[in-house]
């Protein structure tokens, strides 16, 4: 395998668009060698998934896009990026706070630690953001 691969995918931010990059996803890990029944592939899809929807949901309409970026360092490290154009960054809701939805970001911050990961928020120099995922690659041996 070669030392890096990347992939992207750019969708619009609508509802439909979730269920894309999630599958979209799941394809390319795929063609990098993470079996179909890999439980990394699961917590990937999720976390996907989760930063996904954030950027249909929470950009109100602001952003047209999303961009779902992936990059695989010397099969030892997974990045998955998810940018939008909105220039509110995530925001950390309290344990405490009881509403029906806002726990993207808390699940997307325990599945990333549960797994050895990092997130990470960056600007674009276009005034949005990117939410980074670092996971350790651990692809089973066939």
């Amino acid at each position: 395998m070669a030392d890096h691969q990347e992939a992207s995918v750019t969708l619009p931010s609508d509802p439909a668009s979730v269920t894309t990059a999630r599958k979209y996803v799941a394809a390319i890990l795929g063609e990098w060698g993470l079996p179909d029944d890999a439980p990394a592939g699961d917590t990937v899809a999720l976390i996907v998934s989760e930063l996904a929807t954030n950027a249909v949901q929470h950009t109100f309409g602001q952003s047209p896009t999303f961009t779902v970026d992936l990059r695989l360092d010397r099969d030892e490290q997974l990045r998955i990026g998810v940018t939008d154009s909105h220039p509110r960054w995530p925001q950390r809701l309290p344990a405490a706070v009881q509403q029906d939805n806002g726990r993207g970001m808390v699940i997307i911050r325990y599945l990333t630690a549960e797994s050895g990961g990092r997130m990470s928020v960056t600007p674009t120099e276009e005034g949005g953001k990117t939410v980074w995922i670092s996971l350790p690659w651990a692809v089973p041996a066939r």
